[in-house]
């Protein structure tokens, strides 16, 4: 943008416009000076139209005609001056009226401007709300998050842990699967061998029995009391036997108690331990009755020699028939040494 223009220069301007029947304006004499600020051919229009109007009286341009022609001119000229400012004042109305509308138009698009300013301003505030809301939502899902896998790494711990215990409690149960079975084994043997134990110590018991009752034949003195040693015996033996078959029982019982918890195995052990305290009471009881039986014997024995002795005394006659039976006796007791 020019600075500083001559006013010569802006005067000039002025002229040439004002010669082609325009009324000079800031634009037009800038438009013909090709340069110059609106404010500094403003200010020397104005200087210009002061002197415009000097140079309108003839004071300057018509110094050397004659009043009459120049006051003739003067009035053709201040016509003609009249007419452009009409025109001018025409031209200027227009350019207000346009300057008004423009103005109108706008103040009507500044308030459109302000309006979408405030809503732009409203849509920022709503966005920024929005924005912060949607980051404290991020925020609470993100934690919401952390505490979900939180609770999965704590769910994965706790599966593991399960699945530990899982495959040690199948251990133990495979331990305590092969323990019923060794117990069981155990336990069947142990039933084999107090069976035939028990079977043993019948039989052992009834050949003592039958032995006793052959050589207590001839004792008619001694076989009320043999004959009473002998019950007792056979019901220490009766008792022997119902132990036996209780053990058996709680042995049966044991087994299947066993299946289930070890505690009950131990039960069974126990039981079985007192079976076989109970078994070696009847064995003892049986050691007494062969004590016993041993006594009875030798009871019998001394009772037949004073028999043999007796019939020796009082019957010499019949040395022959008393002689016959005490061979067979002593046949007997050495057979039973």
């Amino acid at each position: 943008m020019a600075v500083g223009v001559p006013e010569n220069d802006v005067f000039a301007a002025a002229d040439a416009v004002l010669a082609r029947g325009e009324r000079p304006t800031v634009e037009r004499v800038r438009l013909e000076l090709g340069r110059g600020s609106p404010a500094r051919v403003g200010a020397l229009l104005d200087q210009w139209w002061e002197q415009l109007a000097g140079r309108l009286r003839g004071e300057t341009r018509l110094p050397g005609l004659p009043a009459e022609v120049a006051q003739a001119f003067v009035a053709v000229w201040q016509q003609a001056t009249l007419l452009a400012q009409a025109v001018a004042e025409q031209a200027l109305a227009a350019q207000r009226q346009v300057l008004v509308d423009e103005r109108a138009q706008l103040a009507v698009e500044q308030e459109q401007l302000r309006l979408e300013a405030a809503r732009a301003r409203q849509q920022t505030t709503e966005a920024v709300a929005a924005r912060q809301a949607s980051e404290t939502r991020l925020g609470d899902l993100e934690q919401l998050l952390e505490q979900r896998l939180v609770q999965i790494d704590d769910l994965r711990q706790q599966r593991e842990q399960q699945g530990s215990q899982l495959d040690e409690a199948r251990q133990d149960a495979a331990t305590l699967r092969q323990q019923l079975q060794d117990t069981q084994v155990l336990a069947e043997q142990l039933r084999l061998e107090q069976e035939r134990y028990t079977q043993e110590v019948e039989n052992r018991a009834f050949r003592e029995i039958d032995r006793a009752r052959e050589e207590t034949k001839g004792l008619a003195a001694q076989l009320k009391e043999t004959n009473a040693r002998l019950q007792l015996a056979h019901q220490a033996l009766q008792t022997s036997q119902t132990a036996l078959t209780d053990a058996r029982e709680q042995g049966a019982e044991t087994r299947a108690q066993a299946a289930a918890l070890r505690p009950q195995v131990e039960q069974w052990r126990q039981a079985a331990a007192q079976a076989e305290e109970q078994l070696q009471a009847v064995q003892q009881r049986l050691l007494v009755t062969q004590a016993e039986l041993g006594t009875a014997r030798e009871h019998a024995a001394a009772a037949q020699a004073r028999a043999e002795t007796l019939e020796q005394h009082v019957k010499p006659q019949g040395v022959t028939a008393v002689n016959e039976r005490p061979p067979r006796a002593r046949k007997t007791h050495s057979k039973d040494r």
